[in-house]
């Protein structure tokens, strides 16, 4: 089994950029960083639960990895920088921690949460999470992210720019986004933080200025971090130019 993906610019013989979206995502919300970016081939994926992957299911973080290296094994993508966002990013630490990272080059990941220190904290979450897949299950997608973008980490958006993505994102299947939600939750994602703190690969944590939530939490975690400035925590769909040009230079710091 493998991941719905497409491939762009794949005439250029560099590293591959592979794009990780985020929850109620799809990989076509990367193509103008894919145009950015343009000088390397890019894999844009569609991670379970949503758009062309909405049947695909897994079970947990090892098994989402798994899945992530049979699909980099079917495109005969051998060397690759993994790009993630939000829960994409999370999906990217994992992998980078503890998945097949034969072939990975490096990590940058935008607004993706290390994890939980204390198990409160974790069984807080998990049933912060199994409320909000209940939802999604059971209630109309519109009415379900008219509330999810209420949130206070979406508190940057601009009433228009919430409308826009309550109506992009409206389309997704409730059952496969509850399923990604509750199996992907933070709640059973491992405190990666003294892993990540230990790689030896390039790492760059990106974030937007006014993402203040993941600002302190990467300073808290001795992170990486680079700031996209004026946005908040969607930076790369807040400023695509910004974004990219924080991307194409971290690349070229490593010849990549």
């Amino acid at each position: 089994m493998s991941l719905a993906c497409r491939k762009f610019n794949d005439h250029n013989d560099r590293p591959w950029l592979v794009w990780l979206h985020g929850l109620l995502g799809s990989g076509d919300e990367w193509l103008p960083l894919v145009n950015l970016c343009a000088q390397h081939p890019s894999l844009v994926i569609d991670l379970p639960g949503h758009g062309d992957s909405a049947k695909v299911q897994i079970n947990d973080f090892a098994d989402m990895s798994r899945l992530l290296s049979a699909t980099l094994r079917k495109q005969q993508i051998a060397q690759y920088w993994l790009i993630g966002y939000s829960l994409g990013g999370r999906i990217a630490m994992h992998h980078a921690c503890y998945g097949d990272i034969q072939g990975l080059c490096g990590l940058m990941v935008e607004g993706g949460n290390p994890g939980l220190f204390s198990q409160q904290e974790r069984n807080d979450r998990l049933e912060h999470d199994s409320s909000w897949a209940e939802r999604f299950r059971s209630q109309p997608m519109e009415q379900v992210l008219s509330d999810w973008y209420q949130q206070p980490l979406f508190s940057d958006l601009l009433p228009e720019q919430r409308q826009q993505l309550i109506k992009i994102r409206c389309h997704n299947d409730g059952d496969g986004v509850a399923k990604m939600l509750e199996n992907t939750s933070l709640g059973h994602q491992p405190w990666l933080v003294p892993v990540l703190q230990q790689l030896t690969l390039p790492f760059a944590y990106l974030c937007g200025e006014n993402d203040k939530k993941f600002g302190r939490l990467a300073k808290h975690c001795a992170l990486p971090l680079q700031t996209i400035p004026h946005v908040g925590h969607n930076a790369h769909r807040a400023n695509a130019a910004a974004f990219a040009a924080t991307v194409n230079h971290f690349l070229s710091l490593f010849n990549a």
